[in-house]
This record gives structure tokens, C-alpha cells and sequence, in this order.
């Protein structure tokens, strides 16, 4: 007898159910709000380490316009949202829908914050930059540490290098495309909305895709025995 293993289905997988498209999104958050951080906030980034900790060697060195405090700080914020984020993955381990909902309201109030704070106060001042500096590191190290534990092949929300050479080498994955493309249609909607309009209009639209994602997954969420919302998905 033979035994037919049918591929997964890159979006309608039932084994992750909602959230392969949540997932989706949130990258789109990361390029918006990496985007904000980069062009307005004194080029740094607060969802992306590794571009950070490169930016850190090049201001130590002493690069111009780079700055090593900005960069530092963003890094220690990204670490204590992921120290976060892991430990409420580690209270919520056996409904993955309604981990990525608690994570997602966080993130939410965050991110309310920081539009409310940037429109009220502007991005310039070095005060208000660090503040939004911190708080949006904070933000996506959640993100981050979460989106690791629900264990979605494929997307990571933040981090392309190995998606994209995974995509060369194995020249298969549509969530691997898809993952780039969303991270770049992020970044060019928080550039057209930086350089355009404001900050606090930039935060703002990265909330209202946050409060999506929230109510999209709570409402995925109210059957808690689906076979998608148990860690390591569907068998």
C-alpha cells in the first residue's frame, strides 16, 4: 500500500490554521516600524538586531551619522521585550491563537503609546526619540520571542537573510516569497508615510494592522480545542 503525503499548503495550512496570514501582516508591522525607526529616528533599528549591531561597530568606529547610545539602546530594549515575550509564551504554552492575541494586544498598547506620544511631542528631540526608541525595542522583542515559540516554518516576521537563502538553495517556498515581499511592502509604506505625512501617522497605521491581526486570531481563537491552536500545530 502506498501512502500519498499531500505538500502543505503555504497559506490555507491546516496545521497553523490563521496563523500563516497573521503572521503575514506582522511582518508587514516590522518593515512599517523599522522603516519609522531608520528614517526618523537618527538611523537605527528597532526590529531588526543584526542591522543594529553592525550600525553599532560603524559608529564606534566613528561613522558619520550613526550613533552608538541609539543603537545600544535599541538592543537593550529589543532583549527585555524578548525576555517578555518569552516568558508569556511560557504561561500561555497550550492555545497558540490566544498566545499570539495577548501578544498582539501588548504590542498594541505599545504601539498606541508611541503614536500618541510622537504626535503629541514630534520624533526630534532627544527625549522623545529614545523614548520611542525604547518602547517600540521593546514592541517587537515581544514580537519576536512569541512568533519563536509558535514555531510557523518559514516566517519569522523579522529576520530575511536566512529566509532568503533558504529560498536560493532550496529555490522552493512560497511563504519564503511571500515573507520578503510583505517585509518590503512594509518598509515602502512606513517610507511613503515618514517622508510624507508624519511619524505619528506612520505608528498609527502600523497600530490599526496590530488591532486587525488581534481581532482576526481572538476570533480564530474561540474554539480552543482546533487542532492549528496546539504548540507545534496540527500532527
Amino acid at each position: 500500500m502506498v501512502t500519498v503525503t499531500r505538500p502543505a499548503r503555504p497559506f490555507g495550512d491546516p496545521r497553523h490554521g490563521p496563523l500563516v496570514p497573521m503572521l503575514l501582516v506582522l511582518t508587514v508591522v516590522t518593515g512599517l516600524v523599522d522603516a519609522v525607526s531608520y528614517l526618523a529616528l537618527g538611523h537605527v533599528f528597532v526590529a531588526n538586531m543584526t542591522g543594529n549591531v553592525v550600525f553599532l561597530g560603524f559608529a564606534l568606529a566613528g561613522a558619520p551619522g550613526l550613533s552608538a547610545t541609539a543603537s545600544l539602546a535599541a538592543l537593550a530594549a529589543f532583549l527585555a521585550g524578548a525576555l517578555a515575550g518569552g516568558r508569556l509564551a511560557g504561561r500561555r504554552p497550550d492555545h497558540r491563537g490566544r498566545l499570539l492575541v495577548a501578544t498582539v494586544a501588548a504590542q498594541s498598547v505599545l504601539l498606541a503609546a508611541c503614536t500618541a506620544f510622537a504626535a503629541a511631542f514630534g520624533h526630534t528631540a532627544d527625549p522623545v526619540r529614545y523614548t520611542l526608541i525604547g518602547v517600540l525595542g521593546a514592541a517587537m522583542g515581544l514580537q519576536n520571542a512569541v512568533v519563536r515559540a509558535l514555531k510557523v516554518p518559514d516566517l519569522t516576521t523579522t529576520v530575511l537573510t536566512m529566509t532568503l537563502t533558504a529560498l536560493a538553495a532550496d529555490r522552493t517556498g512560497v511563504r519564503r516569497v511571500a515573507s520578503a515581499a510583505w517585509m518590503f511592502a512594509g518598509a515602502l509604506l512606513g517610507a511613503v508615510l515618514v517622508l510624507h505625512t508624519t511619524v505619528a501617522v506612520a505608528l498609527a497605521a502600523a497600530l490599526v494592522l496590530l488591532l486587525a491581526v488581534a481581532a482576526l486570531t481572538h476570533r480564530a481563537s474561540r474554539h480552543p480545542a482546533a487542532p492549528w491552536a496546539r504548540p507545534g500545530g496540527a500532527p
